[in-house]
């Protein structure tokens, strides 16, 4: 025992520390963070997203896109949650793939009010967004998993990174492979993370290149059900609104099941990014979608420890970032 205690104590001190904190990031978040300092932080949250649902039928599906687009970019540090003023320059909100279609900032305001009331400049924004997704899951569906928290927030945003590290739903499977790389995620997540759009509306400007003129071609993208083809035309005219609502899973729309994988075998996706992830030939997200399809719990499986691993991706954690007391600014404005 004497000389391995010896041998530990001549370590040199940059690799004791490099332990440390390779010990740190592997233990860095954990579900019961706040067990002794915000014990019911799951209930608060949980019942705020109860009653924005009972008024938005949707906001489920935007509050985990929230979460989404903020891990992609720097991590889950809510920066995409910040203003543009004071400190911040240029906002998250305002880069192309959020401007007039990310939403659910009221309800995560809300939500950031119950806990503050409760247990005040505990709770980090980053944490509620990462509880919101899972308790709007939970009550869409019959799957639940146990969030993983101890992130902190940011005090800076990255408009350009929101620019370019969020997938884009006119993107092709290579290049949204890529970006979910990027982060360390793989093909699984990916398919499994693109089974959120099970619930939850998109606009015509999301997928109206597919309708009339799809890659300069003249015509739809043959990928398209013929008749889900003429429903979607009808709500989005040629040059009718950009802005008109359809849902991504034309079954269930309100419902998180796995009809969405389904929906892709009938040439049902609406997305671009939805549909080649069934209809690019060669490869390997078509299994997992057939897989998918006929397994609803292994579905829900890989979606829970996909969310887990998006929610783990570069959180700021010990004395890295703050708490933010408001989570549209950061505390020193």
């Amino acid at each position: 025992m004497s000389s391995s205690s010896s041998t530990t104590y001549s370590l040199p001190l940059a690799t004791t520390f490099v332990l440390l904190m390779l010990y740190v990031s592997n233990a860095q978040l954990n579900t019961t963070f706040y067990s002794s300092t915000c014990p019911n932080v799951t209930t608060i949250v949980r019942s705020v997203v109860q009653q924005a649902l009972q008024s938005d039928s949707r906001i489920g599906a935007s509050l985990v896109r929230l979460h989404f687009h903020d891990c992609f970019v720097n991590g889950c540090d809510a920066s995409i949650l910040l203003d543009k003023g004071g400190s911040i320059q240029l906002s998250e909100k305002d880069a192309a793939p959020n401007t007039n279609s990310i939403r659910g900032f009221d309800v995560v305001d809300n939500i950031k009010t119950a806990v503050e009331n409760s247990c005040p400049a505990v709770v980090s924004c980053a944490d509620i967004l990462a509880l919101a997704a899972e308790a709007s899951v939970s009550l869409s569906g019959s799957i639940s998993w146990n969030v993983l928290l101890g992130r902190r927030d940011s005090l800076t945003a990255n408009q350009a990174g929101a620019n370019t590290s969020i997938p884009s739903p006119f993107e092709g499977l290579a290049n949204i492979t890529s970006k979910f790389s990027a982060v360390g995620l793989n093909t699984n997540d990916l398919v499994a993370l693109s089974g959120a759009h099970t619930f939850g509306r998109a606009q015509c400007r999301t997928f109206s290149n597919r309708l009339y003129n799809f890659n300069g071609t003249g015509n739809p993208d043959p990928t398209l059900n013929s008749s889900y083809l003429t429903t979607l035309q009808q709500t989005c005219p040629q040059n009718g609104t950009t802005t008109a609502l359809t849902n991504l899973d034309p079954t269930t729309p309100d419902s998180f099941d796995n009809s969405y994988f389904s929906n892709l075998q009938n040439n049902q996706g609406l997305l671009q990014s939805d549909q080649e992830l069934f209809s690019t030939t060669g490869a390997a997200t078509v299994s997992i979608v057939n897989s998918f399809s006929s397994n609803q719990s292994a579905f829900f499986q890989s979606f829970a420890q996909s969310m887990i691993n998006m929610g783990n991706i570069s959180p700021l954690v010990g004395s890295n970032g703050e708490i933010r007391l408001d989570c549209k600014k950061p505390n020193g404005g």
